[in-house]
């Protein structure tokens, strides 16, 4: 039996040079350097630098580009409109607008420092001890190589003899790798090599000068750790048969200990990125006014060589088929070259138009500095102003950072959903979590807000908020429940 299906398929297909244009969209204004000059070095027909018209003059007509017959009689057949790549017209001089970058934008050399990686630091720790085996000084360099970013080494014994069997071929016992972990246990910082979060604060504990605090966050973090990472005090202090005061102190030593060793190393020598802001917003005459980086509107010009090639093929009567090779290859370099000052052009005009609707949108905010004028705003929001896809308004928002009389932010932050108020108001859900976060400061740590007293209080302000949305504003801000906020 025969049987016939219909099927409706609905599919978008982007341009070679739209897949483009998105890539360079999203570019933050370094990345978007280092992008030209890359196309720079693999382009030759493209250039940089202001180009100078009065080198060049076009005198060729629009004379269309005819066939000819070469060397043993063969004709090359060729589509290409000469005039059409040696004409001024399709060459931008480019650059955007006088007013739409920063005059006072500074070409500044970042300098980076080369840093040593905490793994390197251990090795170099490990390399003044002395080994009775070079084995034993293979299996150290293996651990100490299997120490995460925070400094320990999770992995059971067994897991790591059999990994030091089969990428290292060295056969030992988890006794033997035992007892090299204790010298890794005592290189710097204190608590490296530790396998959980319990023997990393003894090992920088029993490394402090004992005193009676010393000696009972010792005793409390062996015997009733569970209890005391989750602040059960009450329970402690009937366990162990001490007071507030004993208690309290202990904590406090516990408090200024690292619980990620290897991230204070890793911090410090970590190579910090640069920062520049892609947009500026200054306020004039009580009135607004944004400006693009200028080193997001550079000087490039397709090559005058490149044009010179095309007019010596073109008075050229007799033409090779090495010749119309050529020809293709300086087509193809400059379609190319076109194509990516166009989508610069592009790209400016997408930012600016994208943030100048952000900036109008949360006028307020910009004028005032205060955070809770920051209006609910959604991508979609911009993206209806402006007539552009989400996606675009996404890809400028999520990687661009503008500044601001107030600092340098992150353009993703000024977004935010709405809730209504009890007035029937709209409110951004970001001023929500301002109240919220103040009212977490100022509460009485010895008696912590539960989400209930929370959602409570916020109602009381005018915000009726449920209470598992409280839970899920207060995990945003990375704030514990309130038993683990609890001090004594």
């Amino acid at each position: 039996m025969l049987k016939q299906q219909l099927n409706f398929k609905l599919s978008q297909k982007l341009s070679p040079q739209q897949i483009q244009l998105m890539k360079l969209i999203q570019l933050p204004t370094q990345a978007f350097e280092q992008r030209i000059s890359q196309e720079i070095e693999e382009n030759p027909a493209l250039e940089g630098g202001k180009e100078d018209l009065n080198e060049f003059e076009d005198d060729f007509n629009n004379e269309e580009f005819e066939a000819d017959t070469v060397e043993g009689n063969d004709v090359i057949e060729t589509e290409i409109n000469i005039d059409e790549y040696l004409s001024d017209d399709e060459t931008p001089n480019y650059k955007l607008s006088a007013n739409n970058y920063s005059p006072d934008d500074e070409d500044k050399q970042i300098p980076y420092a080369s840093g040593t990686s905490f793994n390197q630091y251990l090795l170099q720790q490990l390399n003044t001890y002395h080994f009775k085996e070079e084995e034993d000084k293979e299996i150290a360099h293996f651990l100490v190589g299997s120490v995460d970013e925070g400094g320990y080494i999770r992995r059971d014994l067994i897991d790591i003899v059999d990994d030091l069997a089969f990428t290292q071929n060295i056969f030992t016992s988890e006794e033997k790798v035992f007892e090299i972990i204790k010298i890794v246990k005592n290189l710097d910082p204190a608590g490296v090599g530790a396998k959980n979060l319990q023997e990393c604060l003894l090992i920088q504990l029993k490394r402090k000068k004992s005193t009676e605090a010393i000696l009972l966050a010792i005793k409390l973090i062996e015997e009733s750790f569970e209890q005391f990472s989750k602040k059960h005090y009450n329970k402690i202090i009937s366990k162990h048969s001490i007071t507030e005061d004993h208690l309290r102190a202990a904590i406090h030593e516990v408090e200024i200990l690292n619980p990620k060793p290897g991230g204070s190393y890793a911090s410090n020598s970590k190579i910090v990125e640069h920062v520049v802001p892609d947009f500026t917003i200054r306020i004039q005459d009580g009135d607004l006014q944004l400006t693009l980086n200028g080193r997001n509107a550079p000087d490039l010009h397709v090559s005058r060589d490149y044009s010179e090639m095309l007019k010596g093929f073109k008075i050229t009567k007799q033409k090779t088929k090495s010749q119309k090779d050529a020809v293709l290859f300086i087509k193809q370099k400059l379609d190319a070259a076109k194509w990516f000052i166009d989508a610069i052009k592009q790209r400016q005009q997408t930012l600016f138009i994208t943030m100048n609707a952000i900036m109008y949108h949360q006028k307020e905010y910009f004028l005032t500095g205060d955070e809770q004028k920051l209006k609910p705003m959604i991508l979609k929001n911009i993206a209806d102003e402006i007539n552009m896809d989400v996606s675009t308004v996404s890809r400028v928002a999520n990687s661009k950072y503008v500044d601001t009389p107030y600092g340098t932010k992150l353009i993703k932050e000024f977004f935010s959903e709405s809730m209504k108020n009890d007035k029937g108001e709209d409110v951004s859900t970001r001023e929500i979590k301002n109240i919220l976060e103040n009212i977490i400061l100022e509460e009485d740590k010895k008696k912590p807000f539960t989400d209930d007293k929370l959602a409570e209080i916020l109602k009381n302000k005018g915000y009726p908020i449920a209470r598992r949305t409280i839970a899920k504003y207060r995990e945003q801000l990375e704030v514990p429940v309130a038993r683990l906020r609890k001090k004594i």
